[in-house]
């Protein structure tokens, strides 16, 4: 069973119940996870003893604001409409991934998913396939540069992708605009405080490679066909891992049918499992199995 025939043969009730949207639920989750950043980063001001250790979770907490941001291009982790909008524009600012920019661009890769020539996130390039560009990959290179490059370009109004609406082209450059400004504001800072450096820069840096093979076992290794519980992978993880990322190990599912809000891919699951055709024990297995891949 392919990902369109499983959802035609969900109940109405069932697929009405799986897509109801919560303020509550969003609010609940991103009220924790804002906690547990601001925990952190007072214990990295206050260096409390072994604070550098802090860095490294402190850098995952950031770096997989990524989750959520993909989330709110679906608008789907709140009830409110403008509620998905402002907190995606608020945590672009973090990670640089101007949010109206990749609301377009994600929109794409869900249409045209693992298709090597026309999927925006593989570019027409491969995946990693050797040590030294899975290295690359993993340092986050390709991500920081990019997102430099979209940032300039759409600030200079250079903006041609053919998956990106002419009427949204004013907002983008607007949006880069600022926060290039914004950025601009922050080097400055620097000068005068290094809060910034330890808060932020150090850890989005040094935690681009958890980011990285949570993102590549989303689709690597997956095979470039149409239906998404077979070009998309759950992986079966941890709670600790599920938060992080918003229930999106449950990536099949979510692709299958992106309406789903994150704390209803659970119950999802239930109905998707049996049908899975790319699933991992875990990432280390995902891990595992993708070294073994570049090795052969």
């Amino acid at each position: 069973m392919d990902h369109r025939a499983l959802i035609a043969s969900l109940p109405a009730e069932t697929k009405d119940r799986l897509q109801q949207r919560s303020d509550k639920a969003g609010l609940r989750h991103l009220g924790l996870y804002g906690a547990f950043i601001a925990a952190l980063s007072t214990c990295i001001l206050l260096q409390v003893p072994l604070w550098p250790l802090l860095i490294l979770p402190q850098g995952a907490l950031l770096v997989f604001l990524f989750t959520l941001s993909h989330e709110c291009t679906h608008k789907t982790p709140f009830k409110t409409g403008w509620l998905n909008d402002a907190v995606g524009h608020l945590v672009s600012v973090p990670i640089a991934l101007p949010f109206v920019w990749f609301r377009y661009f994600h929109l794409a890769h869900h249409k045209w998913t693992n298709d090597p020539e026309r999927d925006p996130e593989l570019g027409g390039k491969p995946r990693p396939d050797s040590w030294v560009s899975l290295l690359i990959y993993l340092s986050g290179w390709f991500y920081w540069s990019g997102m430099a490059k979209v940032l300039v370009l759409n600030a200079l109004g250079r903006i041609d992708a053919p998956y990106l609406p002419r009427r949204q082209h004013s907002a983008m450059k607007t949006e880069a605009r600022v926060l290039l400004g914004t950025y601009a504001l922050a080097a400055v800072s620097l000068f005068f405080s290094s809060a910034l450096f330890w808060i932020w820069l150090l850890p989005v840096l040094v935690a681009q490679p958890i980011l990285r093979l949570y993102l590549l076992a989303e689709h690597g290794l997956c095979p470039p066909v149409a239906n998404m519980l077979e070009n998309s992978r759950t992986t079966f993880t941890n709670r600790m891992i599920r938060f992080l990322a918003w229930n999106m190990p449950y990536h099949a599912e979510h692709h299958a049918f992106p309406n789903v809000p994150f704390h209803q891919l659970p119950a999802f699951h239930d109905w998707t499992q049996a049908h899975l055709k790319s699933t991992s024990d875990g990432y280390s297995e995902f891990t595992a199995d993708y070294a073994r891949s570049i090795v052969r």
